[in-house]
């Protein structure tokens, strides 16, 4: 899909990319009998969580590689090269690994809206005694994220 250009973000600043060898991490990760990792994007200046997804190997290692973060679509069957549709990218600022090996915390430069539904960050519905309550906002429609 091409999206028109007043919703494309310009090229990461690759100058600024930290190449890292995938080989010790993909050593020690602990990835479940599917192959994948759930991976947590965090805003690495304000420590927003932003979402969840997973990884597996490959996408792990381009991750390190290019600096751009990518993603497994467990729907797709697929690498998902987050923004690749909707130029929303992240581009990786640091990895941590957990203790256990089996989940993975992405500091990331969350260029525009994290979620597929225009929100800045995937967490917005709060849980409350009252219901459930909406507390951010859209901020682009999807209709405009990921029109032709």
């Amino acid at each position: 899909m091409q999206n028109s250009s007043r919703h494309l973000l310009p090229p990461l600043a690759m100058k600024d990319t930290v190449v890292i060898d995938p080989a010790p991490l993909l050593a020690t990760v602990a990835f479940n009998e599917q192959g994948l990792v759930p991976a947590i994007a965090q805003q690495h200046d304000t420590g927003e969580v932003l979402m969840m997804a997973w990884m597996n190997a490959d996408s792990l290692a381009e991750t390190l590689r290019t600096g751009q973060v990518c993603y497994f679509s467990r729907s797709r069957n697929q690498l998902w090269r987050k923004g690749e549709s909707s130029g929303q990218r992240q581009k990786l600022v640091s990895l941590l690994v957990d203790c256990d090996g089996d989940t993975l915390l992405l500091k990331v430069d969350q260029l525009g809206v994290a979620c597929h539904t225009g929100h800045r960050a995937c967490f917005f519905t709060e849980a409350t005694t009252e219901g459930l309550s909406e507390v951010s906002p859209i901020l682009v429609t999807p209709g405009e994220l990921y029109e032709d």
